[in-house]
């Protein structure tokens, strides 16, 4: 199934116009969804509040470890949350869903998803380098991550602050722009990892503020999850999983109507 079609590498992936309303109905969405299918979502909820504790608990017993899977986690989520895409997909198109069938999604393109995961690895890795650099250049040594957050909560330590909230930015802006419909796109269609992350691309840069409403609503319905011990996540993770599913099918134009 990794093999990809040459028509559907040489036909253009058509972007459809969005509205700044359409987040919300995304959202909606996600929520009929989720409850359509509450066993299964509770299932991937559960798993993205189980790293929450784990993240946790690595920081109590090894902070110096917790900014290295915190990149980790951040990279394994898109990939978690392909089960709810596929109990969309399914749902969508009215076939029967079941949770083995959610978790075996990623074989429909195995080696396509697997390049893209790598490509992540790498932008991944570029931000930890460049938020090393700047801790580097700001401080004598390398804090653990409680220093690390007390040098960010340090009012005096402005120009650190500021560069290393910028650093952040521009590598999450690009992660998230690269990758906000490319698995779905694959899971979808047969396309390839770089077919997939460029049209994702041309979607972010091509309709900007959408794209900015609809990553800054996922940041803080997150955000506002993770406050009570990480048990908003079993309902928020799989509502924005579903409604991520919904973007995709929103913003791009199914095969049939191109």
């Amino acid at each position: 199934m990794d093999a990809v079609q040459p028509a559907e590498q040489a036909r253009p992936i058509e972007l459809r116009p969005l509205t700044l309303a359409d987040p919300l109905r995304w959202l909606r969405a996600g929520w009929q969804d989720f409850t359509r299918q509450p066993g299964i979502g509770a299932f991937y909820g559960l798993c993205f509040m189980v790293m929450g504790w784990l993240l946790m608990l690595v920081f109590e017993h090894a902070p110096a470890w917790t900014l290295a899977l915190s990149a980790g986690f951040l990279l394994m989520g898109p990939f978690v949350c392909m089960g709810l895409y596929q109990v969309s997909r399914r749902m969508e198109a009215g076939e029967p869903v079941t949770l083995l069938d959610s978790l075996t999604a990623w074989r429909h393109q195995g080696g396509q998803m697997a390049i893209f995961g790598f490509v992540l690895l790498v932008l991944e890795m570029l931000w930890g380098r460049a938020s090393l650099v700047v801790f580097a250049v700001s401080f004598d040594g390398m804090p653990d991550f409680k220093g690390s957050l007390l040098a960010l909560l340090n009012p005096q330590n402005i120009e650190f602050i500021v560069a290393y909230l910028c650093v952040g930015a521009v590598f999450a802006g690009l992660i998230f722009s690269v990758s906000v419909i490319s698995i779905p796109m694959m899971l979808d269609r047969q396309v390839d990892a770089i077919t997939a992350g460029l049209t994702s691309l041309r979607l972010v840069l091509s309709q900007p503020w959408v794209m900015l409403t609809w990553g800054a609503a996922i940041t803080l319905l997150i955000v506002l999850a993770l406050l009570p011990w990480f048990f908003g996540l079993l309902v928020v993770g799989p509502v924005v999983g579903h409604a991520t599913w919904h973007a995709y099918r929103g913003a791009v134009v199914r095969e049939s109507e191109s």
